[in-house]
């Protein structure tokens, strides 16, 4: 079975998207993949208490009890690496999850740390999106699922949804509309990414058994 680990720092609705997805569509039989943790770096995280009502692992890592970006990474490194195995390795989705890793963090999970962005990226990277958007006079915003990189809110775009910027809107009116779409993009980005992640072991069985 290849686990899921889901970092968040707040309502995690993301998150709450994806498990419902996983659920829904059965991921445990369609793809031998299930959602086995979720990591807050806030006590406060209300998301921590949906993924507790719906069966799945919760851990609590404050970043402020530690001296610096590279001793939380490590400790986050090693509470994740408990779902991790060299057969299966660990899928990690930050869904809302307001810290900014490192980059040996994210080497360490390269290829299988995946992000969802405000913003039809590569424009308005970084925070406050909504408003960067409005202000730039765009007629259009949206949101990104990608693979991390080093390089901030980069990386392969893996699936985009775009939402039309109406006349009076707000940053808070667009970021509502912008996040019903990251409900049905980032599940779905995920479920392709485990389709892909399943072909090599599906060609190998093949080839085994030949």
């Amino acid at each position: 079975m290849k686990n899921i680990v889901i970092l968040i720092s707040g309502g995690g609705s993301n998150m709450a998207a994806i498990v419902k997805a996983a659920q829904r569509e059965g991921w445990a039989d369609r793809y031998g993949a299930r959602v086995a943790a979720v990591i807050s770096n806030k006590a406060e995280a209300k998301g921590l208490k949906f993924a507790s009502d719906h069966g799945i692992v919760t851990e609590l890592i404050d970043h402020k009890a530690y001296p610096g970006r590279e001793a939380f990474d490590a400790a986050l490194a090693q509470v994740i690496d408990r779902y991790d195995s060299p057969d299966q390795p660990v899928l990690v989705l930050l869904a809302g999850f307001m810290r900014i890793l490192t980059p040996g963090f994210v080497n360490r999970y390269a290829g299988r740390l995946v992000n969802i962005h405000p913003s039809l990226l590569p424009a308005f990277a970084g925070l406050h999106t909504h408003q960067r958007a409005i202000d730039a006079g765009c007629q259009v915003a949206g949101a990104t699922v990608h693979l991390v990189t080093a390089e901030l809110d980069h990386g392969p775009i893996l699936a985009q949804a775009v939402v039309p910027l109406l006349s009076g809107d707000t940053a808070d009116t667009l970021a509502a509309r912008v996040l019903t779409q990251e409900h049905l993009i980032y599940p779905q980005a995920v479920a392709q990414l485990l389709r892909k992640m399943q072909l090599p072991a599906m060609a190998a069985t093949r080839y085994g058994s030949a």
